[in-house]
């Protein structure tokens, strides 16, 4: 029977917003009550606080909005008393009505077919939902049901198993063991790298991840539920001043499960702006030198193992090519230095090249698990190298969260000597395992300052970096499908910003879509005129975690660099042929061909004052445990041993001491590979 995380009371205000925040109930392709149950559905699988501390906020506004007077009214009552509120508040609690509507939009828009019945095959999953009636009303095709050649350059749709872990590389709650040499705690680009290498020099290893292991034989294109199982809270993670989404993977794989695959490095000739800042040199400055040769050699081999290479171009044939266009047109006309200087291609990705059995078919689901099993994230390389290929095979302990690092007798020389961790089941039981050799810590920027914290270390937690996400739709005159491609093809390195083609199935789209009511609607009935692009810009050194939540406030000046990267996208979008460019403003404000650049640029002055106007996101969190040659400014010496210890290391994006700028996935596991690769960490 299922779990309804919303009482009858609760779930009697989701239905009222899903009454008012999309059309007349009677022209919604679902009833509202329909989204109540999706939404029961969705928060149902999602672990810990975050169901109950969602239905607190909406009561909260509730009350705000009126309470029963705003419940009982008209629905143009309603909306109006909505708009009202939005206009001359600027009180955090009303800016919260924007996540609120964008819940009750993914209810919607994720709506899925026969979604109870846990036996069914993905090919059968998917043909209950050809009458997917919010689907059908879009006009948006589920990937088996496109039509397809079977040809190299328009590849069938079929699931590619042959990478899955087999479940004998998974130890059981029951038979975990009470010693092993070295534990590594997470599972993702820094910890399966680590892991590998230290499986491949015949250490004992345990791989310890708070997540479930979703093999691609699992995955489905049912989006609420894939969200809800391999994303943290769900997926809805943000700042502790709710300014910012921030994404994190949580599952077997961590993040590298969730996320497009990209491949950049720090610096690459044809590939980073010329003017951008050179981070390794900022690094050293901070006295956390790092050997550029070194680390020329963990991108090597790390990309070797991967496969990483420049997609082919028919992955982004609408919307990643519509980007390049619309770029070399604006470029064109554009007297900017930077402009001029700029660098634009395709992405370089981990997955398969289009004569190997991975090659990727465009299905536009990466950011929610390949239901195709294409990629070549850590459970599909570095994970199963570790388990089933190394001299010593490693195993994996999924869905178990570690609490702190038990501690010995200190070495001769005052070191402390990590002998233990503590982990936590899903039914509430501890369990202390022993290590003989040492641990790793690689649970990400939060949970591994977090679990660091708690086992004593200080200082962790601090300059925490983001690389900060803004998307922007906008109209094309006609069909685009973008859709039907590679969700993130390619991109543009500004030197101060960075654009990057992208675009989501429905349920995630519909979040990046701005707007309220009746024109929010109308905006995802055009759906497939849509095409997307993001800004990225870095913001330096600014969070800090306290009581366990990430706080970040940005600087004027980062809102300075994000108007002029917004502004820049919607010059691009209109040399590229778009009719209204859609930035994700908090009152969805709309752009329209014409305006000249002047007009644009004063546009984002007026409309972004501070970042609650504005829907920002980031799943590149790094710093907080940065390396340092002194103890005093870091917590990881250059080695990325935790100063102070002997057998503690951090092999996650949390080590980087500055903002990197770029997608961190590769840098974080040539990182990890630097300090693993052919020594003996432990003796």
């Amino acid at each position: 029977m299922l779990r309804k995380p919303f009482n009858p009371f609760e779930a009697a205000i989701w239905r009222r917003l899903a009454e008012t925040l999309f059309v007349e109930p009677a022209q919604m392709a679902i009833s509202p009550r329909q989204v109540v149950d999706n939404l029961q559905r969705l928060f149902a699988n999602i672990e810990g606080d975050t169901p109950r501390d969602t239905a607190l906020s909406v009561i909260a506004t509730w009350v705000v909005l009126g309470g029963p007077i705003w419940h009982f009214a008209p629905r143009p009552f309603r909306i109006w008393r909505i708009e009202r509120r939005l206009k001359n508040s600027r009180i955090d609690l009303f800016q919260d009505m924007a996540r609120i509507r964008g819940i009750v939009y993914a209810g919607y828009y994720g709506h899925w077919l026969d979604q109870d019945d846990e036996n069914a095959s993905d090919a059968a999953s998917e043909d209950a939902n050809r009458a997917n009636p919010v689907f059908n009303a879009i006009g948006f095709t589920l990937p088996r049901h496109r039509a397809r050649a079977g040809t190299p350059d328009d590849p069938l749709i079929e699931e590619h198993v042959g990478n899955d872990l087999p479940h004998t590389v998974f130890v059981g709650e029951d038979a975990i063991p009470d010693s092993v040499e070295v534990i590594v705690i997470g599972s993702g680009a820094g910890g399966a790298v680590a892991a590998s290498n230290l499986a491949d020099q015949g250490y004992e290893v345990l791989v310890v991840e708070a997540g479930p292991y979703m093999p691609s034989s699992r995955m489905t294109p049912n989006e609420a539920h894939m969200s809800s199982s391999l994303f943290k809270d769900g997926a809805i993670q943000t700042t502790r001043n709710r300014d910012i989404i921030v994404f994190q993977g949580r599952t077997v794989g961590g993040s590298t499960v969730v996320n497009n695959g990209i491949c950049l490095r720090l610096e690459r000739e044809g590939e980073t702006h010329p003017d951008a800042n050179d981070v390794l040199a900022t690094w050293r400055a901070l006295g956390a030198g790092v050997e550029p040769q070194a680390l020329e050699e963990s991108y090597c081999r790390v990309e070797e193992r991967l496969g990483v290479h420049e997609i082919d171009r028919r992955l982004g044939r609408n919307n990643g090519t519509r980007l390049l266009d619309g770029w070399n047109a604006y470029r064109a006309g554009s007297t900017d230095p930077l402009d001029q200087r700029a660098i634009s291609g395709w992405f370089r990705k981990n997955w398969g090249q289009k004569t190997e059995p991975n090659h990727c078919v465009s299905c536009g689901y990466c950011n929610t698990g390949c239901p195709y099993g294409r990629k070549r994230a850590m459970p599909e390389s570095f994970l199963r190298h570790a388990t089933l290929n190394a001299p010593r095979k490693a195993r994996i302990l999924a869905h178990a969260e570690v609490a702190q690092i038990g501690w010995g007798d200190r070495a001769g020389d005052g070191r402390r000597v990590a002998t233990s961790v503590q982990v936590m089941l899903p039914d509430g039981r501890g369990k202390t395992i022993q290590v003989t050799k040492g641990v790793l810590v690689a649970a990400g920027t939060i949970a591994s300052s977090n679990i660091l914290s708690a086992s004593g270390i200080e200082g962790t937690g601090k300059g925490i970096s983001l690389n900060i996400a803004c998307p922007v739709p906008a109209l094309m005159p006609d069909p685009v499908n973008a859709w039907d491609e590679d969700q993130m093809a390619t991109f543009i390195d500004r030197g101060d910003f960075l654009i990057e083609s992208h675009f989501q199935p429905p349920m995630s789209m519909a979040s990046l879509v701005p707007g309220w009511f009746d024109e929010h609607f109308r905006r995802m009935l055009n759906y497939n005129r849509l095409a997307s692009a993001g800004a990225l810009f870095p913001a330096d050194r600014l969070g800090e975690i306290k009581k366990g939540k990430l706080g970040f406030e940005l600087k004027p000046t980062d809102l300075a660099v994000l108007r002029r990267a917004l502004s820049t996208l919607t010059k691009i979008h209109f040399a590229g042929g778009a009719t209204e460019v859609y930035p994700a403003l908090l009152h969805g404000e709309t752009l329209k061909a014409g305006m000249t650049d002047a007009e644009i640029d004063e546009f984002y002055w007026k409309h972004i004052e501070e970042p609650d106007d504005v829907v920002l996101s980031s799943s590149h969190p790094h710093g907080g445990n940065a390396i340092n040659a002194d103890p005093a400014k870091g917590v990881v010496d250059l080695d990325q041993r935790v100063h102070g210890t002997t057998n503690v290391l951090v092999t996650d994006a949390s080590v980087m001491p500055s903002c990197i700028r770029v997608n961190a996935q590769l840098t974080t596991m040539a990182m990890a590979d630097r300090v693993t690769h052919g020594r003996r960490v432990f003796g």
